[in-house]
C-alpha cells in the first residue's frame, strides 16, 4: 500500500500557491477531462492564453473572481510511490485561521516565495504557524525564478535570509527548490534552465521524504468513540482511530478515567475483518475480554505508559471567530478528542507577534487571528499528551455555546504548575561577579553505553583543574529527588526536567553540571536545552554513541536480561525507542578511545575558559 502524505501550502499573497499545485496535478496527469475543459474554457473567457492552472483549487467563485484563495481547498492525487493530500491555504492575512486548519494534520510544508519579492511578513507568518502546529517538514519553493531570469544569486539570497530565520523556530527538516510553477520548471521534472540546481524536482523530494517517524509509536492512545453492541452474540466493542503507539490482541489496557484494566481480546478493521495490530492513524474496533463500562470520551493506554491528566492547562490558542474576543473568565466547551468539557479561560499570559515572534504580556485579549497562550480550567480533567509529543491527544477546539461556533483551535502545553505569579528572585551577585563560569554537560545514551564512566571522568578532570564541577547521574538522583518517578513516557520526561533544573541552577552558580542520564526522547533534552538558552547558560550535548549488542553484551546491572525475558518492560533499547541527538555537540564512540580519552575529548571542546 502506497504511503499517504499530508501537505499545506502556505505563503503570501499571489506566491503562486493554487499554480503550483495546478501543475503537480496536471503534470502528473491526475485531473479529470471534464475538469481540464472547464478549466480551459474559464481561461479563455478570461482572455488568456493557456489554461490558468490556479483555477484546478480555487473552487470557490469568490475566489475565480478575484484571482485569490479564500478557503482552504483539499486535492488528492498519486504517484505509483506515494498518495498526496493537499491543503490549499489562503496567503491573505485575514484568513490566517484557514492556513490554522489546512496545516494542522499536515506532514509537510509547502512554503511559496516569490523570486522578486523575497520573504515577506506573511512568509515568516506561516513558516512560523507551521512550527507552531508541529509540522516537521519544510519546503521553501522559490517560485517565479523565470522572472529573476532563472538567477542562482537571488535563490541563494533568499535561502539565507529564511534559513537565518528558521534558526527561531523548531524546524527539524528544511529544504530549499527553486521553481517556475507556470512553466514547470523543477516541479514534477528537473529544468534545464536551472543547471546550477543540484537538487531533485519538488515532486521526487516530496515522494521520498521520510515521514513515518513523526508519527508517535510509542504512547498507545485510543480515544473511544462509539460502543458498539450485537445483542444477538454479546458482542461489545469500541469503535474509534488510533491517536498513538500500537495495540495488539493480548496487550494490556487501561481505560481512563475510570482506572479499570483489561487486555485486547481482538482487534477488527473498517472491512470487519480480524487484524493483528493497530497503529496510527487506523480506524478499527477493539474488544476486550472483560465487560468493563467504557463510553464515549474514555481513553484506552497501556497501564504503565498513561497520559497526563489535569484540569488546569496551559495551552497555546488561535482565535478563530471575529465575532467575539478571548478573554479571561469566559466560559466554553472544549471537545478534547472524543471527550467534551466545560472549560473557563483562567489567564492570558500573552499574546504572540508571529511575525517578530515578540510576547505581548499586557494584552487583554485575543481577537480574530491572533495567537496566544492561556490557562484553562476544565471542569473534569483531560487525559491528555502535550501537542509536541501527540498531535492528537494534545489538539483541541473551543465551542462556543450560545451560538455553537468553534471560536479558537489549541495546542496542549501540559499541566499548570501554578507559577503564573511566582517571579525569579535576582540574586545581587551576577554571574560574572562569580569565580567561574558555569554550563552544563548533557550525556545521553543507552544503558551500559559508557556514559557514566565518562561523566565521572570529565568531573575527576575538571575538580583536578580547579573547576567547581559535579556529577548528576540518573540512577542516583531516582534515589532522592525523583524516586517518586516510574519510568512511563511522563515519569522520563518529569525525570528529565527535573534534572535539567538542577543542571541549570548549578551553572548559574558558576559550577560545571554534567549530567548523566538515558534521556531517551529527543523533545525532552531539547527543553532542557531551551531552559538554558532562555536563562543564557551554554548547554552542551555529548551522545555516547554505543551500539546496542555492545550495550547488551555488557549489561553491568542484568537489565537487558530482565528485559528480554519479560521481567521488565518499557525498557529503552528493547521494547522502548532511544531517539539519538539530532545535533549533539559532541558524539563519542567506545572504540575511539577509553573513559580517561573520551573525557579528555569533551574537556577540549568546553576550551580553555
Amino acid at each position: 500500500m502506497a504511503e499517504l502524505l499530508r501537505m499545506a501550502t502556505a505563503g503570501s499573497v499571489d506566491d503562486g500557491k493554487s499554480t503550483l499545485i495546478g501543475r503537480l496535478l496536471y503534470d502528473t496527469k491526475t485531473i479529470l477531462s471534464d475538469q481540464l475543459a472547464a478549466v480551459e474554457l474559464t481561461s479563455r473567457e478570461r482572455g488568456e492564453d493557456q489554461p490558468n492552472l490556479a483555477l484546478l483549487t480555487d473552487g470557490l467563485r469568490a475566489e475565480r473572481e478575484q484571482g485569490i484563495t479564500i478557503d482552504v481547498a483539499y486535492r488528492y492525487f498519486a504517484t505509483p510511490k506515494r498518495k498526496f493530500i493537499i491543503a490549499d491555504t489562503p496567503g491573505h492575512v485575514q484568513y490566517t485561521r484557514n492556513m490554522v486548519t489546512g496545516a494542522s494534520t499536515a506532514d509537510l510544508a509547502l512554503i511559496l516565495i516569490d523570486a522578486r519579492k523575497g520573504v515577506l511578513e506573511q512568509s515568516r507568518r506561516h513558516a512560523f504557524i507551521a512550527s507552531l502546529l508541529g509540522v516537521g517538514h519544510l519546503v521553501v519553493c522559490v517560485n517565479k525564478m523565470d522572472l529573476v531570469d532563472y538567477s542562482a544569486e537571488r535563490f541563494e539570497e533568499i535561502r539565507e535570509e529564511f534559513a537565518a530565520f528558521a534558526m527561531k523556530l523548531d524546524v527539524s527538516d528544511l529544504t530549499f527548490v527553486p521553481v517556475s510553477a507556470l512553466h514547470g520548471d523543477n516541479v514534477v521534472h528537473r529544468s534545464a534552465e536551472m543547471p546550477w540546481y543540484e537538487g531533485t524536482s519538488l515532486l521526487h523530494h516530496l515522494e521520498e521524504v521520510y515521514v513515518a517517524s513523526d508519527r508517535n509509536l510509542i504512547d498507545a492512545r485510543f480515544p473511544v468513540q462509539y460502543v458498539i453492541r450485537d445483542q444477538g452474540s454479546d458482542f461489545r466493542g469500541y469503535a474509534g482511530t488510533v491517536a498513538g503507539g500500537i495495540f495488539k490482541p493480548g496487550d494490556e489496557v487501561v481505560a481512563l478515567p475510570s482506572g479499570f484494566t483489561s487486555t485486547v481480546r481482538a482487534i477488527w478493521g473498517p472491512g470487519g475483518e480480524p487484524i493483528t495490530e493497530a497503529f496510527p492513524p487506523q480506524a478499527v474496533t477493539v474488544q476486550l475480554t472483560d465487560d468493563l463500562d467504557v463510553a464515549r470520551g474514555d481513553l484506552l493506554c497501556r497501564p504503565g505508559n498513561r497520559p497526563q491528566a489535569s484540569q488546569s492547562v496551559d495551552a497555546m490558542v488561535c482565535w478563530l471567530t471575529e465575532r467575539s474576543r478571548l478573554t479571561p473568565g469566559a466560559k466554553y466547551a472544549i471537545r478534547h478528542t472524543t471527550r467534551s468539557a466545560k472549560a473557563s479561560v483562567v489567564e492570558l499570559d500573552y499574546r504572540l507577534d508571529v511575525n517578530t515572534l515578540h510576547r505581548d504580556e499586557a494584552a487583554e485579549s485575543l481577537a480574530l487571528n491572533e495567537i496566544g497562550r492561556i490557562r484553562l480550567h476544565t471542569q473534569s480533567p483531560l487525559q491528555f499528551d502535550p501537542y509536541r509529543r501527540n498531535r492528537l491527544t494534545g489538539s483541541f477546539v473551543l465551542v462556543d455555546e450560545a451560538t455553537n461556533d468553534t471560536v479558537a483551535a489549541g495546542m496542549l502545553l501540559g499541566p499548570h504548575l501554578a507559577t503564573a505569579k511566582v517571579v525569579w528572585q535576582h540574586g545581587t551577585l551576577g554571574r560574572e561577579e562569580r569565580a567561574t563560569q558555569g554550563l552544563t554537560v548533557w550525556l545521553t545514551g543507552l544503558s551500559a553505553s559508557g556514559k557514566s564512566s565518562v561523566a565521572a571522568e570529565l568531573e575527576r578532570l575538571l575538580v583536578a583543574e580547579g573547576r567547581p564541577a559535579y556529577l548528576l547521574d540518573g540512577d542516583n538522583l531516582r534515589h532522592g529527588l525523583n524516586g517518586d518517578l516510574g519510568f512511563s513516557a511522563a515519569d522520563r520526561a518529569e525525570n528529565v526536567r527535573r534534572v535539567g533544573e538542577v543542571a541549570r541552577l548549578f551553572a548559574d552558580a558558576g559550577m560545571v553540571a554534567i549530567a548523566s542520564l538515558i534521556s531517551p526522547y529527543r523533545a525532552d533534552r531539547e527543553q532542557v536545552r531551551a531552559a538554558h538558552q532562555a536563562a543564557g547558560l551554554p548547554f552542551v550535548e555529548v551522545y555516547v554513541d554505543t551500539p546496542l549488542e555492545v550495550c547488551e553484551a555488557r549489561d553491568p546491572k542484568g537489565m537487558y536480561a530482565k528485559a528480554r525475558s519479560g521481567e521488565i518492560t518499557g525498557f529503552t533499547g528493547v521494547d522502548d525507542p532511544y531517539e539519538p541527538p539530532v545535533h549533539a555537540e559532541l558524539v563519542l564512540r567506545g572504540d575511539e578511545g577509553d573513559p580517561k580519552a573520551l573525557a579528555a575529548r569533551i574537556r577540549a571542546l568546553l576550551g580553555p575558559h
